[in-house]
């Protein structure tokens, strides 16, 4: 006789369905872990250390170091299931710090939080996961997994929550093995509730802040220590080719800012551009932001369709070009297998190198994929 799906989609006892829960120490992973526990799954918890241990300490809301293992470990003891921790410093420093000091020095606005997901959960992992005989692996994302012809991404059900923008470079083989249990909920609240239900001493932990390996939000000083010297001085120059004064390193200036240019008394200026080989930071009045066109490679196509079938008219979608913002309606001009010209209905401000350029369906909350931006039009 064929047993009954389970919550996770295994024809099987939950007692008989193995599942790593990613477990960064916080209230999200800490509930999907204890739930699956609850209801009976063979749960095996599994954390990353990612950076030192003591910086961590001196840092609050960060995660995957520090406290947050403790907490972690915690959870596991109080639910009753085996928790490990791994050392992932030197793969997550390769995979995600490296790239971040490379990309700013190189004049873009990176988002490493899609790369850690990309290079060292979704990926190192997942494949630990495996190794441990697991029928899946799941995480405390809000983002829902749906069964069609074929495992579908779709924006969570409380769009203030969802974490789509982060996730658009899973794979497919990867979207068919993960789970995402909370990507149902309404509410943050609910989680809490959860949390409180199961009595975790987690319970009322706030939610990470700003990037893990990143004190204070000062990106410039984080950058400065990983290449001594990057911040060479340069000029700020109006986007006319007038020197309105001096900086001291592009690394302390994004597209899109507006405060601390040191270039008073003038019309408002915005950062519009920054050229780091001619060492300048370009600004310009508010309206030089808004771009209409821009370039997109390293595309993660999720769609059932070849990518490039529509190299033609384009694809019809909605995009994402920041993760708080809605998706905007665009069309999706394949310039080879990854790689394309999104062309925006309505133009965007603060659209960056470096940022993530994500694909929603147009009439569904279906995740199509992305790219990430290389330049702006």
């Amino acid at each position: 006789m064929t047993h009954p799906v389970n919550s996770l989609g295994f024809a099987k006892p939950e007692s008989e369905t193995r599942v790593v829960v990613a477990m960064s120490g916080g209230v999200d992973s800490s509930v999907v872990a204890a739930k699956l526990a609850r209801e009976g799954y063979d749960v095996v918890g599994v954390t990353l250390q990612l950076y030192d241990h003591g910086a961590a300490l001196a840092k609050k809301g960060a995660c995957c170091a520090g406290q947050d293992i403790h907490d972690a470990r915690r959870v596991a003891e109080e639910m009753g299931f085996p928790h490990y921790v791994l050392d992932y410093e030197n793969k997550f420093k390769e995979a995600v710090i490296d790239e971040f000091a490379d990309a700013y020095l190189a004049g873009a606005t990176p988002v490493p939080c899609i790369r850690c997901n990309e290079k060292v959960k979704f990926r190192d992992l997942l494949e630990t996961a495996k190794d441990l005989n697991a029928d899946c692996m799941a995480t405390g994302h809000y983002i829902q997994r749906y069964e069609g012809d074929k495992a579908e991404l779709h924006m969570a059900a409380d769009h203030t929550r969802d974490q789509s923008y982060f996730l658009f470079t899973t794979k497919q083989d990867q979207l068919d093995y993960l789970r995402f249990p909370l990507g149902h909920l309404t509410s943050k609240a609910e989680t809490h509730a959860l949390a409180a239900e199961f009595g975790l001493a987690v319970a009322d932990k706030p939610d990470s802040q700003d990037i893990c390996f990143v004190p204070n939000g000062s990106y410039a000083a984080v950058i400065e220590k990983l290449r001594p010297g990057a911040a060479d001085p340069g000029d700020i120059v109006h986007m006319d080719g007038e020197i309105l004064g001096q900086h001291n390193g592009i690394i302390h200036y994004t597209i899109g800012q507006r405060r601390g240019l040191g270039i008073g008394g003038r019309e408002p200026l915005y950062v519009v551009k920054l050229d780091p080989d001619a060492k300048q930071v370009i600004v310009g009045p508010k309206e030089a932001l808004a771009k209409h066109r821009f370039s997109i490679n390293e595309i993660n196509w999720l769609g059932d369709e070849d990518f490039q079938t529509a190299a033609g008219n384009g694809w019809e979608m909605r995009v994402k070009v920041r993760s708080t913002r809605p998706p905007k309606t665009a069309r999706i001009f394949p310039t080879g297998p990854n790689s394309a010209e999104v062309e925006l209905e309505i133009p965007e401000e603060g659209v960056s190198p470096g940022q993530a350029c994500v694909f929603y369906a147009p009439d569904s909350t279906r995740i199509l994929g992305g790219g990430w931006i290389q330049k702006t039009a």
